[in-house]
């Protein structure tokens, strides 16, 4: 039970980096898909460093003279490998890109309250090739977020759309 809260508690960051991504993505007017595939591109170096270093740091317990640590140790360089491969890279994307814009439900209320306060980091990301579903392609409008068009990547036809 010690090792599956310490390994819940240590992977979430992973989770932070895939969704923060895709979200950020999916708010530039990416559709679910492309929004997933490109997220998932952006973080999976740092998802793997960051799992790497913690295995890398939990197998050295197994090095220690106490059995309870040795386990310890072992176990959660296993159980953060999984998490960080199988989980966060495989499973999570795959159901991501299944659901669809499903991810994206949410109450009334909690859309009004994020529609109000929104929680955005305000910064841009670089461009993104241009490819399937990237925004002002074959009919994907640029996105607009609260009246100011975002800029649409690199080599693709930006079209002007106005806040509804």
């Amino acid at each position: 039970m010690l090792v599956f809260a310490f390994a819940f508690g240590l992977s979430m960051d992973y989770e932070v980096f895939l969704l923060a991504r895709i979200k950020e993505l999916k708010d530039r007017g990416y559709d679910c898909r492309r929004a997933v595939q490109l997220g998932l591109q952006r973080s999976g170096r740092i998802i793997t460093s960051a799992a790497l270093l913690m295995v890398i740091v939990f197998a050295g317990f197994a090095a220690g003279q106490m059995l309870m640590v040795k386990e310890m140790g072992i176990a959660l360089a296993v159980a953060v490998a999984v998490d960080a491969t199988l989980v966060r890279c495989l499973l999570v994307p795959a159901a991501m890109s299944l659901f669809g814009e499903f991810n994206w439900w949410a109450p009334a209320p909690l859309k009004r309250l994020y529609r109000r306060f929104g929680l955005r980091e305000h910064v841009e990301l670089p461009p993104v090739e241009a490819g399937e579903g990237a925004p002002g392609e074959a009919g994907v409008a640029a996105p607009v977020v609260q009246g100011a068009r975002v800029p649409a990547p690199r080599g693709a036809v930006a079209r002007a759309t106005t806040a509804g």
